[in-house]
């Protein structure tokens, strides 16, 4: 065919528009159809030509121009089967390896190179795999993979993750993280009871968002190190059910372990595993997360907090459904606005004795009246003996015991000697540290002295220099600072 150049075709079609604003004539037939038919046939010549390769017309010179390359690769382009009948493994790596191989402009931080949003999408097929998915090298960001699902085959190798954001001694960049900014979203990870799910390692600013991760063995997600990952918008569960299943007690496993600082779990759902979320970081947050896995009485953890002094956790609008949480050594733990339904409680775990900037405020308990503390105190290493800035009170409590640091009683009587008794309701044994008390009596001319004689074992003695009927009432404070 004969070939124009581009702007000869602009030319043309401006001078059809230009004509036809001249149409319709009242003595001439009304022919626009014709102009606007020759348009788009012009138009879509154009277009056709922008979508062949460039054709040469001189030296050095070229009839379009070339046109950037994807940035999105499909797994199956690569041979992946989205049936998962036979195994993806070495397709998806490949897929992986490509989009990461290419150099790209500009930095994330320092040794991390920024691939730009470079996208591995999974076709919404489900692809069955031998080995972890790893990417070859370390110091890649801003990758996307999304979009189907993977499950591990009877070959895979125990113990690996399906997607495992580590990288090896001999390509690691030798800087503070290997990763940064990589997103996992829209994934279904199968983990075929042979491991666990997703692990990061020393990574940065890690996305892991709609995410249904079942059957692991190990941990749902595993974050070593790192910094700030966040987990939202997902499910967990070792084994997919919604509640009452007959093998509650064998459940084993964690859903999700985070070994590092200042992550977040926001809108999850744990829906079976031993124990729900193990953190033995600092400043992590846990928000909006409905954990019924293990129940307690089967001997599960909603949320277990390992960084005896160091805890820095923030728990909040939640719901721990049979399945409480247990702190160690808790400094400046914040649990408030959660749910606690079926006897689930808090326990204070005595490590090294100390508790200190812990508030448990606003929450809701619901039980069976079977007697259980909502706050309790586990000190069979020790009891403890550095108490500090501790608020657990404004709790709301249905068939449960109300357990608090802060409390107000009276009692009347006549006599001299009047005895407040708050062991029922205060969490620490013999740790009263503020008291305000007063006396009133219905006899108006009297006018006795009165004093605090004793407040050993959470009881309250208040003594008067006479004999009157009157009410004493008292209230009393454990978690006060001792610098207030």
């Amino acid at each position: 065919m004969n070939l124009l150049p581009l702007a000869t075709f602009f030319i043309l079609i401006n001078h059809v528009y230009i004509a036809s604003s001249f149409l319709p004539h009242p003595s001439i037939p009304d022919r626009s159809h014709d102009y606007d038919t020759q348009i788009r046939k012009l138009q879509d010549l154009k277009s056709s030509l922008s979508r062949t390769n460039p054709v040469s017309i001189g030296p050095g010179e070229a009839l379009v121009p070339p046109v950037s390359s994807s940035r999105l690769y499909t797994v199956t382009s690569y041979g992946a089967d989205p049936t998962g009948k036979t195994d993806s493994t070495d397709a998806i790596l490949n897929a992986i390896a490509d989009a990461v191989a290419e150099e790209r402009d500009g930095v994330l931080m320092q040794g991390i190179t920024n691939h730009g949003g470079v996208q591995i999408s999974l076709e919404g097929g489900i692809y069955k795999v031998n080995r972890p998915m790893k990417f070859p090298v370390a110091g890649v960001g801003n990758i996307v993979i999304s979009g189907g699902t993977l499950r591990a085959s009877e070959n895979f190798t125990r113990d690996s993750y399906l997607i495992d954001l580590s990288s090896s001694s001999s390509s690691s960049t030798n800087n503070e993280y290997n990763y940064e900014y990589i997103t996992f979203r829209d994934i279904m990870l199968d983990c075929n009871y042979r491991g666990g799910g997703i692990r990061a390692i020393n990574a940065l600013r890690t996305n892991i968002d709609n995410c249904y991760i079942t059957h692991f063995t190990t941990n749902g997600i595993s974050v070593e190190g790192g910094h700030e990952t966040y987990i939202r918008n997902s499910f967990l569960g070792q084994h997919i059910t919604a509640g009452g299943d007959p093998h509650e007690r064998n459940f084993s496993g964690t859903a999700i372990n985070l070994a590092g600082n200042d992550n977040a779990v926001t809108d999850v759902v744990i829906f079976s595993a031993a124990t729900g979320i193990v953190v033995s970081g600092q400043a992590n947050v846990i928000t909006g997360v409905h954990c019924y896995n293990k129940a307690t009485g089967f001997g599960g953890t909603g949320v277990y907090l390992k960084l005896p002094g160091l805890t820095q956790t923030r728990i909040v609008n939640s719901y721990f459904d049979y399945t409480g949480i247990v702190a160690e050594d808790p400094v400046q733990l914040h649990v408030s606005g959660c749910f606690f339904l079926g006897d689930a409680f808090i326990v204070l775990k005595s490590v090294h004795g100390t508790v200190n900037g812990v508030n448990i405020v606003d929450n809701m308990f619901s039980g069976s009246n079977k007697g259980v503390d909502i706050v309790q105190l586990d000190q069979r290493n020790g009891a403890f003996n550095n108490i500090d800035q501790v608020v657990v009170n404004n709790n709301n409590v249905n068939g449960m015991n109300l357990k608090a640091t802060v409390a107000t009683g009276a009692t009347t009587g006549n006599g001299t000697s009047w005895t407040v008794d708050f062991n029922q309701i205060l969490l620490f044994p013999r740790h009263i540290k503020f008291v305000q008390y007063t006396l009133m009596t219905s006899e108006s001319n009297v006018f006795p002295n009165y004093v605090l004689r004793n407040i050993s074992n959470n009881k309250v003695f208040i003594e008067s220099n006479i004999a009157v009927a009157g009410t004493v009432s008292v209230t009393v404070d454990q978690g006060l600072s001792k610098r207030s």
